[in-house]
């Protein structure tokens, strides 16, 4: 059974059969083919040999059967107990250092895989990096375009109530703004009788003059246009005012009393009966 087991273990380790089988371990022809004796082929015969029966036997040789002297210096006697036991000693000794070869080609190939897998671990993690760092820069970006967009807008605003200043500066420059704050009455004809036709039609105006009284005492005068917004007036009040910063206030008109909310921010001053004249007051809310 232990030659058996030997003999399959060589031969799964890639062992030549005959190499394998260890009465031919010496055998000079191992690695050749086998080929049977022509004599020796069951039924066959050659004519040229003599029979079995005209060879003469040895002395002291049994004709009817058993060993035969051995007479050829060269044939191979068989091993004895012991030198089989120290020949599968030998096969089990070299079987031991081609499984720890195995063994070591294993665990030297496991250790490259782990390398391999940290390595890749480790790429990875920096492309992961790599993209939260992207994607951070991205999102700075973006809020920084959007406060320069909202600063931008800002100072667009500023820009168009400077403007409008200047304009209508030069426009009522001159005592040109007495006429504009004039009332109705006074730019119209003279009084007549009623008996000299029908009164005069209302005349539109395009710009209007708004005090403004601010919570300390102090007054602001400016001119807008008819048709502007009331929040034109609030922002016109933010940028010239002596209010805190980010102070939130209301506006109402004294007489008659109205506060206006924010959905009046968005009407024309026409439209809410600001023109040619008012009076705002500030109010905290």
């Amino acid at each position: 059974m232990a030659e058996q087991t030997t003999l399959d273990s060589l031969l799964e380790m890639g062992f030549d059969r005959n190499r394998a089988l260890m009465e031919h371990e010496g055998d000079p022809d191992i690695d050749e083919p086998y080929v049977p004796p022509v004599g020796n082929v069951l039924g066959g015969s050659d004519p040229q040999l003599p029979s079995p029966a005209a060879q003469p036997t040895a002395e002291g040789a049994d004709p009817d059967g058993g060993d035969q002297m051995i007479h050829d210096g060269d044939t191979k006697q068989p091993m004895t107990e012991e030198e089989k036991r120290e020949q599968i000693k030998r096969l089990e000794d070299l079987m031991r250092v081609k499984q720890e070869e195995r063994r070591e080609r294993e665990r030297a190939e496991e250790v490259d895989r782990e390398k391999q897998r940290r390595r890749q671990g480790q790429e990875l993690l920096q492309v992961k990096q790599k993209l939260q760092e992207d994607e951070m820069k991205k999102m700075v970006d973006l809020r920084q375009r959007e406060k320069n967009d909202d600063k931008m807008a800002k100072q667009r605003v500023r820009d168009k109530i400077a403007r409008d200043r200047e304009e209508r500066a030069l426009k009522f420059g001159g005592g040109s703004s007495s006429r504009a704050v004039t009332s109705p009455s006074a730019e119209g004809p003279p009084s007549s009788p009623p008996s000299q036709g029908p009164p005069p039609a209302k005349k539109d105006y395009n710009e209007c003059r708004i005090q403004v009284r601010m919570l300390d005492g102090s007054a602001l005068t400016s001119v807008f246009k008819a048709q502007e917004p009331l929040a034109a007036v609030r922002v016109y009040i933010q940028m010239n005012g002596d209010a805190p910063e980010g102070q939130d206030f209301t506006l109402l008109s004294p007489y008659p009393r109205r506060v206006y909310t924010e959905l009046d921010m968005e009407k024309p001053l026409q439209e809410l009966g600001l023109v040619p004249s008012a009076v705002l007051v500030v109010a905290k809310k």
